[in-house]
């Protein structure tokens, strides 16, 4: 069973944002960032990530767990991105978003 990380990030505009601009650029910054990780060998994108609720959330696969949640710890501590973000652990055969373990973010 493949063991998946959501990286779960409150959706929160960028304070700094210019009037009628994209209200949440750090979420490109994130997808862009996966990808680099991705073409690394380090993770695996495992599906789009897409919002929910009152957050975004990003799904990584593809490596063993101290392993993902490392790489979920760097994307928390991107540059402008919200505080508040959170991890859940758990794999492909959750029935939906946010069933598994909760770990905060970034990992000590």
């Amino acid at each position: 069973m493949t063991g998946i990380v959501e990286i779960h990030i409150p959706l929160t505009a960028a304070p700094d944002g210019a009037p009628g601009a994209y209200a949440y650029p750090w979420i490109g910054r994130v997808e862009d960032f996966l990808v680099e990780l991705e073409d690394e060998g380090a993770v695996e994108v495992y599906d789009d990530g897409e919002e929910h609720g009152d957050a975004y959330i990003f799904f990584i696969s593809g490596a063993d767990e101290a392993g993902l949640l490392a790489a979920a710890s760097r994307v928390a501590t991107l540059d402008g991105v919200p505080t508040g973000a959170f991890a859940m652990v758990t794999d492909e055969a959750a029935p939906e978003f946010g069933m598994g373990r909760r770990v905060a973010l970034p990992v000590s």
